[in-house]
């Protein structure tokens, strides 16, 4: 039998749908790519925010750049490569990283709805920086996530321990505001790749995803692309359908991809034109497929 509160928020799910777009959110700035519910940005993330209206994004999913591209040496399926990424991954120092790194988070907090919820990734190189930054704006956090790779690339001087991991925060607008979490949802779910769950146990705060498959990699890649199935489960545990969706890096939209595959609406933000050219193959091509 249907509640008045289930038919209150079947109304306000209607009508949020049926106004709701990208480019009715993001004032003054034409998109560089726009369909129905997938808006890319290109340009600074910090002037695109400027532009969204307070109080106004469900969830945010950010992937900062690590500040790792520094001259080194990585393994890259099996051979030697070049850790540098571009001049949008060197450092300016501790002092101007973190200024960096405050303020687009600061940002970020200005148009999250009160309760609404950010996710940051990112490796030792900058997940501190970040973290110290949400609690000094006045984020609650919630979790910190170890999104352990089993096929992490080796370590090619065998003076360190092999990098195999990224750390994940959560954390809500707000101290004292409810944020969503799908708990029943993502515990009843099949996650063929998390060995650490077992059928009807607690989801935990390791999880164990590959790094991207290779049909994820059809038009080329994004230096620091993560896999779909890393976004599906963060998107699936802390929005609704129907929320709206933001990636201030979105880089190869992987983040996009998965908000639309899942009915929430996207918006995503980069400084590359290159990124935001694969991003649009990717998503036109999984249209097509009827992949989302």
């Amino acid at each position: 039998m249907e509640t008045s509160e289930s038919k209150e928020k079947a109304k306000t799910t209607g009508s949020r749908n049926s106004k709701r777009t990208p480019k009715k959110l993001v004032r003054g700035v034409r998109p560089y790519y726009e369909d129905s519910n997938f808006a890319l940005y290109l340009g600074d993330c910090l002037d695109i925010i400027s532009k969204i209206p307070v109080n106004s994004i469900d969830m945010i999913f950010a992937d900062p750049p690590y500040n790792l591209s520094n001259g080194g040496i990585t393994c890259h399926a099996g051979k030697m490569v070049s850790v540098n990424k571009g001049d949008w991954d060197i450092s300016r120092g501790f002092d101007a990283d973190f200024a960096f790194h405050l303020d687009w988070l600061r940002a970020c907090y200005q148009i999250l709805k009160p309760g609404g919820t950010i996710w940051v990734s990112g490796t030792y190189h900058s997940i501190y920086s970040c973290g110290y930054a949400i609690q000094l704006i006045g984020y609650k956090i919630l979790n910190d996530i170890s999104w352990f790779k089993p096929n992490a690339s080796p370590n090619l001087s065998c003076r360190y321990f092999t990098a195999s991991h990224e750390t994940l925060i959560w954390a809500r607008k707000g101290e004292n505001k409810k944020h969503k979490f799908n708990y029943g949802l993502i515990k009843n779910r099949r996650w063929d790749e998390d060995f650490l769950k077992k059928p009807n146990s607690q989801m935990r705060s390791v999880w164990a995803i590959k790094t991207p498959k290779r049909e994820e990699k059809l038009f080329g890649k994004h230096p620091t692309q993560k896999p779909l199935a890393l976004l599906d489960r963060i998107i699936l545990a802390s929005t609704d359908e129907g929320d709206t969706v933001l990636d201030p890096f979105t880089g190869s939209s992987t983040t996009g991809i998965a908000a639309v595959s899942k009915k929430r609406i996207f918006i995503g933000i980069d400084s590359v034109k290159e990124y935001l050219d694969l991003s649009i193959k990717r998503y036109t091509h999984r249209i097509k497929f009827k992949l989302v």
